[in-house]
């Protein structure tokens, strides 16, 4: 490993569109694994534009983040749910929904979650 490493998720490594131009996940792949920039624009919303490429109910990903700026509702299968903004740590298990609230688009770090997201089912 080096002794500094220091990279632009303006020039990542993959760039993955969603569906309907709602936003993108840009994807740096790292010694310690891959970490994602996700950049969910208004209206964007998990059950429209990520699973008809995850192909399964809710999202399965487990996610540990970080939200930079903008608001998402997230919503559990269990139906426990909560809002997070900017300054908020997450940790979601699998089995959720999730969209963004307001009008500004919702940029979220994650360092557990983004290695297989938003990129077709193979099944």
């Amino acid at each position: 490993m080096a002794g500094l490493v220091y990279r632009s998720f303006d020039s990542a490594d993959e760039t993955r569109p969603f569906e309907d131009g709602k936003g993108r996940l840009d994807l740096l792949e790292t010694d310690g694994g891959p970490v994602g920039r996700a950049v969910f624009e208004p209206g964007w919303r998990w059950s429209q534009h990520i699973k008809p490429l995850a192909g399964t109910e809710s999202c399965e990903s487990a996610h540990t983040g970080y939200i930079v700026s903008g608001r998402m509702n997230i919503v559990m299968d269990s139906g426990e749910s909560a809002e997070v903004g900017p300054g908020d740590f997450i940790q979601i298990a699998p089995g959720h929904d999730a969209w963004v609230v307001g009008d500004e688009p919702c940029v979220a770090l994650d360092w557990t979650g983004y290695g297989n997201y938003a990129q077709p089912s193979s099944a």
